[in-house]
């Protein structure tokens, strides 16, 4: 069985670039190295998720850390997908925010990873709920 390291820290941008590139997130986004790396670095946590030293997979907060965090950008390559990184780094994540006794933990994800999110407890917001979004 394969092991696995996860840890809190920004990883390279270079290793960062290639994971968010797995996605096929950045055809809408097109945004180079540093200007992800800047985004990371901006997070109020993160998580990253390394076998043999190649990042493998990631996930991200954004909060005021008082009331209300953001889960994003929890990627794991396509060849590592349904070995447990995923929900070992959703985990990580919900428990950090926890811990801090965050009251709102909401998530973005596509709609087509629903039930991989609500088997961990998360719920589908209802249609007629607040939330809109700009994008550019």
């Amino acid at each position: 069985m394969d092991s696995y390291e996860y840890q809190v820290t920004l990883p390279s941008k270079e290793a960062f670039y290639r994971l968010f590139e797995s996605t096929g997130w950045n055809k809408e986004y097109r945004l180079n190295e540093n200007q992800l790396h800047e985004a990371l670095g901006r997070s109020w946590y993160m998580i990253s998720a390394y076998h043999k030293d190649s990042l493998v997979g990631f996930g991200r907060i954004l909060s005021d850390g008082v009331f209300h965090a953001l889960i994003i950008d929890v990627i794991v390559l396509p060849e590592y997908q349904y070995k447990g990184i995923g929900s070992a780094i959703m985990n990580r994540l919900v428990e950090h925010c926890r811990s801090k006794n965050i009251r709102d933990i909401q998530l973005f994800c596509a709609k087509e990873k629903t039930a991989f999110y609500e088997k961990l407890g998360f719920v589908r917001r209802p249609d007629d709920a607040p939330g809109m979004e700009i994008k550019r």
